[in-house]
């Protein structure tokens, strides 16, 4: 790594030497935050009770949740975010590392949820667990031993938007919304994975995938080849950015990459497509941005 924009980050993004150099510091916690599309098939914590890096709990993105939206996943209420963190074990204090085994890279999504709770010592494991495994580091199957830890909670409103906020901010082209959905979707060329969906974009937005924002061994790429990115999606990374996806998953890793490059003015559409692309009156566009 001769590139400074990849020095570890205990705030954004560390790098597995980061992780195997402070694995069993006291006030460490390591959260396996992955989470699949359900055509994968895959299972989640399943594949974290057979295999996960030394000490890890299991966050569970759609039970960690307002499970009283109709829409998957929303971000839950800092009542259940605490309760249910201190019942893993991480409180006040701690110093958060997120990995994921996903193709979505949903860690991303985990980090997103502690910082729109003011937490701020959580980064994402770079390359996550495919990575880790890749090296021949340390793994267990057994989860471990929690002892409940106080913590306490300040939820940052200006994190997320609602279908609300990103109806005005389409209308009045005060922010930049990002899609980090895949081309074929944003155009929409391509069915959605839900059903029930309209195919298309938020009026004004732009493209960027979220895969374009890893290298091919899931690793982030550099903070300049971020930033040309966007640049080449026609980002205009002096405004606002609102980013959204399909569910609010992938949207995260945008929202992480924006905060790589030292923009601090950003917040997720936490309810994305599948709530814009179910309201027959809100505005979409298909096409190219």
């Amino acid at each position: 790594m001769t590139d400074d924009s990849r020095t570890d980050d205990p705030r954004t993004l560390v790098s597995t030497d980061w992780l195997a150099a402070h694995l069993h510091d006291p006030d460490l916690r390591i959260i396996d935050g992955s989470w699949h599309m359900e055509a994968t098939g895959r299972d989640a914590h399943a594949e974290y009770m057979a295999a996960h890096i030394s000490g890890a709990r299991f966050f569970d993105i759609d039970a960690i949740a307002d499970t009283r939206s109709p829409l998957p996943h929303m971000a839950p209420q800092p009542e259940m975010f605490v309760s249910r963190l201190r019942a893993m074990g991480i409180g006040d204090g701690h110093q958060v590392v997120v990995y994921d085994n996903s193709d979505v890279r949903s860690a991303a999504r985990v980090w997103w949820t502690f910082r729109l709770m003011g937490k701020t010592d959580v980064a994402v494991l770079d390359g996550g667990f495919a990575k880790w495994r890749a090296e021949g580091r340390e793994v267990e199957d057994l989860p471990p031993i929690t002892r409940d830890r106080h913590m306490t909670v300040q939820r940052q409103a200006a994190r997320v938007r609602d279908v609300t906020q990103v109806a005005a901010a389409a209308k009045l082209g005060d922010h930049v919304i990002i899609d980090a959905r895949g081309p074929g979707r944003f155009r929409g060329d391509e069915p959605e994975p839900r059903p029930g969906l309209r195919q298309g974009h938020i009026p004004g937005s732009r493209n960027v995938p979220f895969t374009l924002l890893y290298n091919d061994d899931g690793t982030m790429k550099s903070v300049p080849e971020l930033r040309a990115v966007f640049e080449a999606a026609g980002v205009d990374l002096l405004r606002p950015a609102i980013t959204t996806c399909g569910s609010g998953i992938t949207a995260a890793s945008l929202a992480l990459a924006l905060e790589r490059l030292g923009k601090r003015d950003w917040s997720v559409y936490d309810g994305s497509w599948t709530e814009w692309g179910s309201y027959p009156d809100l505005k979409i566009e298909t096409g190219d941005a």
